[in-house]
């Protein structure tokens, strides 16, 4: 089966991306798989510093080597907005096939200094790091900002050489959480563009990148939640830079809890008298499948690429 390195090269040789969804427990997990499954799709399996914790560790990599020999296409498990060294050991230790060693909220040189000490001991071990370069806006999970800080192309240059990280987030304008853009939503490509000039050879990531579809929103409010104004990045920019940019990885997280807590409130307001979890559960399931499906073919360009 095509390992992970296979994907950093092959994504901008072809033209496409690969989706990095979020899960924090079983139903995610198996919704997440089975849209990659109708699709063949390889994907990334993110765990978020805040999900290690809620599912432990162990938990985390059991449901994750159950997902892999159930389904047999490329899964890979990821850990997303890793803070610390110790963190990134962790997952590490684990097992895990890459981690994100996230310091982009410290100065320049400290962001430099501790990423290159996962580096080293993440190398060692056979996997991959992630590192990150700027600052994205907004609130998810254990990571929030106020404002966007765009990745510098120059900086991006040094930080590399210096760290020797495998792949490289950038801020181009996208946010973290369900409230992306005030106005009219936008991603500077030209910014993109100047970072791929300057580091050619090194694989991109982009974060805070759901879409935020608004069905799933006007569910959630009509059945009692309140997501006023919520608005994600259009699917056809994801599209641009998936096809035509060297994005290898587009995360997901918001998408899959808004497909989740849309489906499991519109039943539990419509079936009062159910307490039954698997009712429920099973049609978030489905839901989160489409949206996968949808997303691998429509978006990122990667069916049959597993």
């Amino acid at each position: 089966m095509k390992n992970l390195e296979f994907y950093l090269k092959d994504c901008n040789k072809k033209g496409y991306a690969i989706g990095a969804y979020n899960f924090v427990n079983f139903e995610t997990l198996k919704g997440i798989c089975e849209g990659c499954k109708r699709t063949k799709s390889p994907a990334l399996l993110s765990v978020s510093e805040g999900a290690l914790e809620y599912m432990g560790g162990t938990f985390a990599r059991a449901l994750f080597d159950t997902a892999k020999k159930e389904y047999k296409i490329p899964l890979f498990l990821h850990l997303d907005h890793g803070k610390s060294f110790e963190t990134c050991k962790k997952a590490i230790d684990l097992g895990f096939d890459s981690v994100m060693i996230d310091a982009s909220s410290l100065p320049f040189k400290e962001n430099i200094k501790l990423t290159k000490k996962v580096v080293s001991y993440a190398h060692k071990k056979g996997v991959l790091v992630e590192a990150e370069l700027g600052v994205l806006a907004g609130i998810e999970d254990t990571v929030s900002a106020d404002k966007n800080i765009y990745t510098n192309p120059e900086q991006a240059a040094e930080f590399v050489a210096a760290t020797g990280c495998d792949t490289l987030a950038v801020a181009i304008g996208t946010s973290h959480g369900a409230y992306k853009f005030k106005g009219k939503a936008k991603l500077e490509i030209k910014v993109l563009k100047a970072i791929e000039e300057a580091i050619p050879n090194t694989p991109l990531v982009l974060h805070g990148a759901s879409s935020v579809p608004q069905s799933h929103v006007k569910t959630i409010n009509k059945f009692g939640g309140s997501l006023e104004n919520a608005k994600g990045t259009p699917a056809k920019a994801l599209h641009e830079v998936a096809t035509q940019h060297n994005i290898y990885k587009i995360n997901t997280d918001t998408d899959i809890r808004l497909a989740y807590i849309a489906t499991s409130r519109k039943h539990l307001a419509e079936n009062t008298k159910n307490i039954d979890l698997r009712k429920f559960n099973t049609l978030a399931i489905e839901e989160i499948a489409k949206l996968v499906a949808d997303k691998n073919i429509n978006v990122f360009n990667n069916q049959n690429k597993g």
